[in-house]
C-alpha cells in the first residue's frame, strides 16, 4: 500500500506528483528544488546556498515521514553545470557526515525554475 507524504515544511509540488510516496517501507522523495517553503521563492545565493535549501526541504520531507538522512540509501543530484559539483559536495557532506548514501550526479541541460541543483532522495526503514 503507498501512502503519499506531504511536509508544510517543504515546498509545494510545482505539477502533477507528489513530495514523497512511502511504500513498503521505503520512501520515494521526489526531486527538491532550492525553493524557501515559506516564500515560495527559490532561494538567493549560488549553488552552496542553494544545495542547502534543498537538503533541507528534503529534511523536512523526511521528518514527515519518520525517516532521517540516516535511513537514506540512494540520492540523484542533478546539477546545471559539473562546475558546481565540488561546491555542491561540500554542502551535501555535511548533511551526510558518516555512512552516505549511493549516489550518482549528473549535469543537465535545464532545470525547473532555473535552479543550479535539484536532488532526489530514496530511504528505507
Amino acid at each position: 500500500m503507498k501512502k503519499i507524504i506531504n511536509s508544510q515544511n517543504a515546498p509545494k509540488a510545482i505539477g502533477p506528483y507528489s513530495q514523497a510516496i512511502e511504500a513498503n517501507g521505503t520512501l520515494y522523495i521526489s526531486g527538491q528544488l532550492p525553493v524557501d517553503p515559506t516564500t515560495g521563492q527559490v532561494v538567493e545565493g549560488g549553488i552552496s546556498e542553494q544545495t542547502e535549501q534543498v537538503l533541507k526541504n528534503i529534511e523536512a520531507i523526511l521528518k514527515e515521514a519518520g525517516y532521517s538522512f540516516e535511513d537514506v540509501v540512494k540520492s540523484t543530484c542533478l546539477l546545471s553545470t559539473m562546475d558546481n559539483f565540488a561546491a555542491m559536495n561540500e554542502v551535501y557532506a555535511k548533511f551526510y557526515p558518516a555512512n552516505p548514501p549511493a549516489r550518482v550526479a549528473y549535469a543537465v541541460q535545464k532545470l525547473p525554475l532555473g535552479v543550479l541543483v535539484e536532488i532526489e532522495t530514496i530511504a528505507v526503514k
